[in-house]
């Protein structure tokens, strides 16, 4: 019985369930609120703490549970009291085994997320939040692990769940949790040799604490987990087996990946006969790949695939040992299985068949035994037998997976690699075939590896067959890569023209021009974004960059044709072309630069600079490399690097027409550029960049032609009369001198593209340029001239347009405070008013009668006292303001006359007195201008 399917919780009975119907119908309502939710959690857990009914405390702990596994809000409820009340239990109550078993099931349902159709996925979990709540105390992780001693199978199943989901929600703070306990590690590989299911959820938790975890892979290691892993892949069949062979070689990759150590102990304890066992299959077994069996297959081949990659990138002994693992894994005729899933095996799911293949690669990278192997294996059975690589090339032909393409063609890149043997061996078979001209891809199989090739790179019909050109050109450029002899011998292949009768041969690099050129055409007619179509002309310009690196024959035999270079400048300027074909495309027409030893003239270093110079511009030239650099850089930083299996991987990973189906929706670029030019290809071209650069500066700071002067020519021969000497010192004067002004205007012209800019002008036609490099610096500065004119005018402009706005604020603050003081001059009448009204009425009190009365003029002389006091404040302040604003009018009006504006003309009208508005709204008009000032 599978331990994900097998239902553990019906250990409560029916009096559990009656309780959930009678009380849980009432609960879990749809008009239940998270107030309520949270009053429930308190009270369920206040019965299990403070209630002495056993049976009452063990329905509260059901209800909690059923409770705490349906509501994210009763979860953080949960989180926030019960954990104390739950740890409590399982350390004094563990006598009342089925009140244990509650708690441990409500903790492992506090800690599992619930999916819900609402809520934003950036909110807290509570889950998350229980989990780290849980795993923070060193204590709480020992007490779960003494439970695991228990004797009930269902404390020790609920432990281990519980321990896996922390895991999953906090494996760092567990994986240093597990490491401070005494021999925790090794209670938990005892639950290895438990009943089944147990077993399973162990494994599954050690597969999760092992990751990223080197202390921990020792310690399992030293336990013998090897010995375990492989006995429950034997007792679950191997790669017929089910998911638990998968975890266990996920486990087993845990260990072993980058570290030299456990691969050694590996090897010399249990050796690659159980992993080879996994490998066989039966040859036939067209309708035997289950899902399942193909990942547990990719799982035995991503550890096949981790020993052949030795320990971390820069460690010391890594090549020892992974030569080591290479020749034992070799000994185990692991390549006969290698081939049978990779090569023969093409019902096989394709995920399958690459891995298989990328294992070949790695079998026999730069090693001679393993290499000499597979050149003389032969696959298939009688009467078709044909040699490994010949099938695996017609893999690459024929496929229309491009993931399987990019593995096949990794065999071929990993067998040339640092082999010069094998380049010779597939290079000396590289030659037309007699039947070739009727033969095709699929009825090839009794012609030489070489033949196949050949058909390939030249038979393209009328629509263009340019794939397998392109794929086939691929696979030559590792023939040819870093191998001066095989570079030659493939030069002096001639192909018949494709009009025989004019009796004529071409060599082969000619005619992968051609195809080239073909391929660029079909693109550009066809105007579709199909991902086929974007990686044949950077692969087949590929193949150009390696022939002509080092190789001057190749150099001289590409200039034969002027068509050739024209059509590659065409390439590198036009921008109807990607950035990768634009830049790579530059690098061919630096190579025929730097490795030219040609002194024909036309053809010779200096003419193939000078094309750069006057057709694309050295600027723009330069700035191809930037763009190629740019492509490269966002390649390699977009690769996603192979996933590691595991269940949540394990359905993607074996289904590449899927995942090549999205990478072409996400990306505007094919996935196989990004695999066919990696980062030692870059790297490559970084260098080769550097030298060109360098060496077309050389070129443009010397002389056009190498004329050997020997002093000796400036003396007078003997019996030379002084006219026939004078005559020929100065026709050598005139040639210097014709060269230094050739000169001159080259470097004009180099000074001119380098401080450009922007390269739009370079690509204008050449006609319309000065045709004398000091016209061209004369122009450039003319314009350099009217551009600094322009940038001062836009200037005082800008000056100009924020005096006047300044000016502007100072007019309306002005009419600001003539409104104010008007407002307190009335109101200074006012006074006045109000005093010659009271004086009045005092001089009619005085008349009346001679009744006690106030003496009025002592509060008239008080009155105006204050008033004075306060009018004298406030139009100290506004004298002040006024000075200040006059003395910012004065500045302004200065500024003004220096920028030409006449300004008494906007000084007109300041003074005047226009109509004002109400006292109320001038003051608040006043207000207003105060908060924007």
């Amino acid at each position: 019985m599978d331990s994900r399917t097998i239902n553990l919780r019906g250990f409560a009975g029916n009096a559990g369930k009656n309780i959930m119907q009678g009380i849980g119908g009432f609960v879990f309502g749809n008009e239940r609120s998270e107030s309520k939710e949270d009053s429930y959690v308190e009270r369920f857990l206040d019965r299990i703490s403070n209630g002495t009914i056993p049976d009452d405390r063990r329905s509260a702990m059901t209800e909690l549970q059923s409770l705490v596994a349906e509501s994210r809000s009763a979860q953080m409820s949960f989180g926030a009291m019960g954990f104390p009340i739950l740890l409590n239990i399982l350390k004094e109550d563990r006598e009342d085994v089925e009140l244990v078993r509650g708690a441990l099931e409500t903790l492992v349902s506090s800690v599992s997320p619930i999916e819900t159709s609402q809520g934003l996925k950036t909110e807290v979990q509570p889950a998350s939040m229980n989990s780290d709540l849980l795993s923070r105390e060193t204590e709480n992780i020992s007490l779960l692990l003494s439970l695991l001693s228990e004797e009930d199978f269902y404390v020790r199943y609920y432990t281990i769940q519980l321990l896996t989901a922390l895991l999953t929600n906090s494996l760092k703070r567990l994986q240093e949790a597990i490491l401070l306990i005494p021999r925790g590690i090794t209670v938990l590989m005892d639950m290895l040799m438990d009943r089944e299911v147990i077993r399973n959820e162990a494994l599954l938790l050690l597969t999760y604490l092992t990751r990223d975890a080197e202390e921990i892979q020792k310690i399992v290691v030293f336990e013998g987990v090897f010995e375990k892993i492989f006995s429950i892949i034997r007792e679950e069949g191997y790669s017929d087996g089910g998911v638990v062979v998968q975890d266990c070689l996920e486990l087993l990759n845990n260990l072993i990946r980058h570290n030299a150590s456990n691969q050694m102990l590996l090897k010399e304890t249990m050796g690659f006969d159980p992993l080879i066992s996994i490998l066989k299959i039966r040859r036939g077994s067209a309708f035997n790949f289950t899902q399942q069996k193909t990942v547990n297959l990719l799982g035995a081949l991503d550890t096949v695939e981790l020993l052949l990659m030795g320990g971390p990138p820069g460690e010391p002994g890594k090549d020892t040992n992974k030569i080591t693992n290479q020749i034992a894994l070799a000994q185990k005729n692991i390549l006969d299985h290698l081939l049978l899933l990779g090569v023969e095996s093409q019902w096989a799911p394709v995920a399958l068949r690459c891995m298989a293949l990328r294992c070949i690669g790695n079998l026999v990278l730069k090693n001679p035994q393993n290499l000499d192997s597979l050149a003389s294996k032969q696959v298939g059975e009688e009467p078709h037998l044909q040699p490994a690589l010949n099938a695996i090339f017609a893999i690459i032909l024929r496929t229309s997976v491009a993931q399987e393409f990019v593995a096949a063609d990794y065999v071929f890149k990993c067998f040339c690699e640092k082999n010069p043997g094998g380049q010779a061996l597939l290079a000396s078979t590289i030659a037309p075939h007699p039947n070739q001209a009727h033969a095709t891809h699929g009825s090839a199989s009794d012609m030489p590896f070489g033949s196949i090739l050949l058909q390939a790179l030249v038979s393209h019909d009328d629509n263009g067959d340019m794939e397998a050109c392109c794929r086939a050109s691929s696979v030559l450029s590792h023939i040819i890569k870093d191998n001066l002899q095989c570079k030659d011998r493939v030069l002096q292949i001639q192909l018949e023209t494709p009009v025989p009768s004019l009796g004529r041969t071409e060599p082969l690099l000619h005619r992968i021009v051609t195809c080239l050129s073909i391929a660029a055409s079909t693109g550009e007619n066809s105007q579709s974004s199909q991902p086929e179509e974007s990686y044949i002309q950077p692969v087949i310009l590929r193949l150009l960059i390696i022939w002509l690196v080092d190789c001057a024959n190749a150099v001289n035999c590409f200039l034969e044709s002027a068509v050739h270079m024209n059509y590659i400048i065409e390439l590198a300027s036009s921008k109807q072309y990607t950035a990768w074909v634009r830049g790579l495309a530059a690098v061919v027409l630096g190579t025929c630069v730097l490795y030219n030893a040609s002194r024909e003239k036309g053809r010779d270093a200096f003419a193939v600079a000078d094309a750069i110079s006057q057709k694309i511009g050295l600027s723009t030239y330069f700035l191809r490399f930037d763009e190629l650099r740019k492509r490269f850089t966002h390649s390699l930083s977009g690769q996603q690097h192979r996933k590691q299996l595991s269940r949540s991987s394990a359905n993607s990973m074996s289904d590449f027409q899927e995942i090549e189906e999205e990478e072409t929706d996400k990306s505007d670029q094919h996935p196989v550029l990004s695999e066919i030019f990696d980062s030692h290809f870059f790297s490559f071209l970084s260098k080769l960049e550097t030298d060109i650069r360098d060496n077309i500066m050389d070129i443009f700071s010397r002389t056009k032609t190498a004329t050997a002067i020997i002093p000796a020519e400036l003396e007078q021969k003997n019996g030379e009369i002084d006219g026939e000497y004078i005559k020929r010192l100065k026709s050598f004067l005139e040639k210097q001198c014709n060269e230094m002004q050739d000169l001159l205007a080259r470097n004009a012209m180099l000074a001119e593209e380098l401080v450009r800019t922007g390269g739009a002008d370079n690509t204008a036609d050449s006609s319309q340029r000065p045709s004398s490099g000091r016209e061209r610096v004369q122009i450039e500065t003319l314009r350099q001239e009217l551009d600094g004119a322009t940038q001062r005018i836009e200037a005082l402009k800008a000056e100009n347009a924020q005096s006047e706005a300044e000016a502007s604020n100072q007019r309306n603050l002005a009419a600001k405070l003539e409104s104010d003081l008007k407002s307190l001059s009335d109101a200074y009448n006012s006074l006045e008013q109000a005093n010659f009204r009271l004086d009045a009425e005092a001089k009619a009190f005085r008349q009346g009668g001679s009744a006690p009365y106030p003496d009025v003029e002592a509060i008239k002389a008080e009155a105006r006292e204050e008033a004075e006091k306060e009018s004298e404040a406030e139009l100290n302040d506004l004298l002040v303001c006024l000075g200040q604003e006059q003395s910012k009018v004065e500045k302004l009006s200065a500024k003004l006359a220096e920028l030409g504006e006449d300004v008494e003309t906007l000084l007109q009208g300041i003074g005047d007195d226009p109509a004002l508005p109400d006292d109320d709204d001038d003051e608040d008009d006043g207000n207003d201008d105060e908060d924007e000032e």
